[in-house]
């Protein structure tokens, strides 16, 4: 695998990466604000996928049954709720690396009974060497999985959407296909046990790009129902025919950034995270439609910080925040084009200043802070997450419900 910088600095020299025009601010767009309903769906999840990180990680202990674990096992809403499955871990610090689980999440007490659901959570970036995974950009080309080895096309027997002309990182799927042997069969019983069960995966970075593999699978390839699919800090997975193929199958084509309760794919983004504009789109990936944008740079978020986006690259939501116009082409006026015509008038230790400052996609420090920062601090698996959350008590979101009904 080529190392990560030099692709970086030879990108540097050769392309120009973002608008230098000022883009429109998320918050002056009418679509801002989710419904309460909705954000406590997303932040519960946060918690769930957060959970996965005691897994493959040493000197946390794990999951163990009923769910137990060192981090959020014991909040309110999910203890005693939650009935492990099982737990995965195909490596460390490789490029194959995927971690996570599969359990119950049984209906509330005061819940319909069709409201339980098998999750499947995949466990995020935790190492450099997942980030350099994360981030490598050999595309090849995708095939979606068939139900068994033989290829007989599973549940469907061939029928279904077909992806052509579609590449994927082949790093996403490594991890998805090292994964897959436990996950499938594993949510293939939990459906026979409980078959009025829907299936929801959630994955945080790395994990988000595996989710939305495995999502692809599960509803395409195997023609499963109720597979829904919420990522936080998704990468860019594939090339255009790729994200084509996405809006197709989980019904996102003709997104107009509506609804949100109801959609099969969430993906959710926040401001400063540069992993969800990586791998770059100069080397063909593209980003996919489903987008819910976190305006908010610092936590906590509430209902009105969160943007439903429009399509596949939504200029007031993450993708403009990086400076790229409309259609997601590059500008003639970018930022590193700007900086070299400028550099016989600026002062020694300015040269590296513009007026449009770093593109997001740039902002690789933001790994430790706005990539983690999803409704919490994700990514650390001690009692009562990352000490950053500790002494916040949980969302109240009684005081937002008013607030929320005029959107």
């Amino acid at each position: 695998m080529k190392p990560l910088i030099s692709p970086l600095l030879g990108l540097l020299y050769t392309t120009t990466a973002a608008q230098a025009n000022p883009i429109s601010s998320p918050t002056a767009s009418n679509k801002n604000g989710i419904s309460p309903q909705l954000f406590s769906s997303l932040e519960r999840l946060s918690r769930l996928v957060d959970i996965s990180y005691c897994v493959g990680t040493p000197g946390t202990g794990g999951l163990s049954p009923p769910f137990s674990c060192s981090s959020r096992c014991g909040d309110v809403d999910i203890s005693g709720r939650l009935e492990l499955i099982r737990s995965w871990n195909t490596g460390f610090l490789s490029m194959e690396d995927s971690c996570g689980f599969v359990a119950f999440d049984h209906p509330g007490v005061q819940q319909d009974r069709k409201e339980g659901k098998i999750v499947v959570a995949f466990r995020g970036t935790y190492s450099l060497a997942n980030t350099i995974v994360d981030l490598s950009t050999v595309p090849q080309e995708y095939v979606p999985y068939p139900a068994d080895p033989d290829g007989d096309g599973g549940d469907q027997k061939g029928k279904g959407p077909r992806c052509n002309n579609c590449t994927v990182h082949m790093g996403f799927m490594a991890s998805w296909k090292a994964a897959r042997e436990i996950v499938v069969p594993a949510v293939e019983k939990a459906r026979k046990r409980y078959p009025g069960y829907g299936v929801e995966l959630v994955g945080h970075s790395l994990g988000g790009a595996v989710a939305m593999l495995a999502g692809l699978e599960m509803r395409a390839g195997r023609g499963w129902e109720g597979v829904r699919v919420a990522t936080f800090g998704e990468p860019m997975v594939g090339n255009k025919g790729l994200v084509e193929f996405v809006d197709e199958v989980f019904g996102l084509k003709g997104d107009v950034g509506g609804g949100g309760e109801d959609k099969a794919y969430r993906r959710v983004t926040h401001k400063g995270d540069p992993v969800p504009l990586l791998p770059l789109r100069e080397w063909g990936f593209r980003s996919h439609a489903g987008e819910i944008f976190i305006t908010k740079g610092d936590l906590p978020p509430g209902p009105k910080d969160l943007r439903l986006c429009e399509g596949d690259r939504d200029k007031d939501c993450l993708n403009g925040e990086d400076g790229d116009d409309e259609e997601g082409e590059e500008s003639d006026k970018g930022w590193f084009r700007e900086m070299v015509n400028e550099l016989g008038g600026k002062e020694e230790g300015e040269m590296w200043e513009t007026e449009t400052g770093w593109p997001t996609r740039f902002k690789l420090w933001q790994l430790l802070f706005a990539h983690r920062d999803y409704f919490w601090r994700l990514g650390l698996c001690v009692p009562g997450g990352d000490p950053i959350d500790w002494g916040r008590g949980r969302y109240n979101l009684t005081e937002s419900d008013d607030e929320m009904r005029d959107l």
